[in-house]
């Protein structure tokens, strides 16, 4: 396994695979055990374009804040399943463009907070913060959030490779709704996630060897599935499509598309 610090917290169950830290090795990052590799091994045999997947995710993102900094004027950052920390996190991209952003982070992995309380601080005129909470507790997780957001003004929310987490359709939706629903007009959702449409086999594969090796299950959603979601929000350009197509920064002629589908949407 990678090295970790020897005061590791007991919460933390090395013995079966964590999403974030799924994802973490499969963008190259280090933060990871053995059982992750082994895993993510096993997924990336049966979907191989599980890597490219992860990759074209991060720069979709990290393109989204920077138009929400950038473009919207949007100073306030809601990260729901955050991820481990990388480069070009969320509170790095909004404050390059506006120091004074506010940025939360959200995940249910003690590990993920343990770095990100070490990692994720951003700079002085801004503010970040880090809360432990599952996103199908979204009542808590916006009175967290709202110790360090105004929750009054516009607030970009962003759920990148989250919602897959919760299987239950009805659920799913109901969520996002009490989310979105708790933010002011102007505010933002931005929200990517894996599809099965360009290889629905080994999609099906990873996510049942991913089950098998203990990890949490993955519902795989259409893109129509996906575009429900921003149902009420006004959908920027392109729309939700495949996540490496979201307004992407380089090739005339568009990076080859990927299993995931992402959109950003307002609320008017």
């Amino acid at each position: 396994m990678n090295a970790m610090s020897a005061n590791e917290s007991p919460k933390i169950d090395t013995s079966r695979p964590h999403p974030a830290r799924l994802w973490n090795y499969w963008i190259g990052g280090k933060d990871h055990y053995a059982i992750d590799q082994q895993v993510g091994d096993q997924v990336a045999k049966v979907f191989p374009s599980v890597r490219d997947v992860a990759r074209h995710s991060r720069l979709a993102l990290g393109r989204m804040v920077r138009h929400l900094a950038a473009e919207e004027g949007v100073r306030q950052f809601l990260d729901v399943g955050t991820g481990l920390p990388t480069r070009d996190s969320v509170h790095e991209v909004a404050q390059r463009v506006a120091p004074e952003s506010r940025v939360v982070y959200v995940d249910n992995d003690p590990l993920v907070l343990a770095h990100a309380r070490a990692l994720l601080v951003g700079r002085p005129e801004g503010r970040t913060d880090h809360v432990e909470c599952d996103v199908r507790d979204p009542d808590r997780l916006l009175a967290e959030a709202a110790r360090t957001l105004d929750l009054t003004r516009p607030v970009g929310l962003i759920m990148f490779g989250i919602m897959g987490n919760v299987v239950d359709d009805d659920e799913a939706y109901a969520i996002v709704r009490r989310l979105v629903g708790a933010l002011a007009p102007g505010s933002f959702l931005a929200l990517n996630d894996g599809t099965g449409v360009l290889d629905a086999k080994g999609r099906k594969a990873a996510v049942r060897r991913a089950v098998e090796g203990g990890s949490t299950p993955y519902a795989v959603r259409t893109p129509e599935q996906i575009a429900a979601f921003f149902t009420g929000l006004e959908l920027l350009e392109p729309g939700v499509v495949s996540t490496s197509r979201w307004r992407p920064e380089a090739a005339p002629s568009g990076p080859p598309a990927v299993d995931a589908a992402c959109g950003l949407g307002r609320k008017p």
